[in-house]
């Protein structure tokens, strides 16, 4: 499996701040089956973070691209924009656990904008930035973000199916 972590965030890009976060949702990425992971850091630029997940979804057919980074109330936090952009389908249910795990943590577990989507056969992921936060939701989220690659790459019946034989 081939997947992308873009880290979204403008001092990273310019070199001002390290990216603490990529190489978390890089671990993450190789805990659910990839082979191969590209990790880039891009600005907190709307268009630029769309032309990103396209170029990991279309051109580069990954099956996973996990974002860090720009979910929150700041003017500049765009990535739930971006994602919802190129996003075909909704997958709600994935920042609602985020949102739940984070509650335990943090009162301000409400404030995340988090999205998660598919596009074709690509699953796309919102984390949040703070390597603390995302740790505690990745560590939360695994069998199901398993589960849905799987689903996605067309793979067995549903786990509530039975074969009939």
């Amino acid at each position: 499996m081939r997947a992308a972590v873009i880290t979204v965030s403008t001092s990273a890009a310019a070199g001002s701040r390290e990216d603490a976060s990529g190489p978390l949702l890089d671990e993450l990425a190789r805990d659910l089956g990839a082979d191969e992971v590209a990790v880039e850091v891009v600005p907190d630029d709307r268009q630029r973070i769309e032309q990103r997940l396209l170029h990991w979804a279309d051109d580069e057919e990954c099956e996973l691209v996990l974002t860090s980074g720009g979910t929150g109330f700041s003017p500049t936090d765009v990535t739930p924009e971006a994602t919802r952009a190129v996003v075909e389908r909704l997958a709600e249910g994935i920042p609602e656990a985020m949102r739940m795990v984070s509650r335990e943590h943090t009162p301000n577990w409400m404030l995340s904008r988090a999205v998660a989507g598919t596009r074709g056969r690509t699953l796309i992921v919102n984390f949040p930035g703070n390597p603390n936060s995302l740790r505690q939701t990745a560590g939360a989220l695994g069998p199901a973000l398993r589960h849905a690659l799987a689903l996605l790459a067309g793979g067995g019946p549903h786990p509530h199916e039975h074969p009939r034989g």
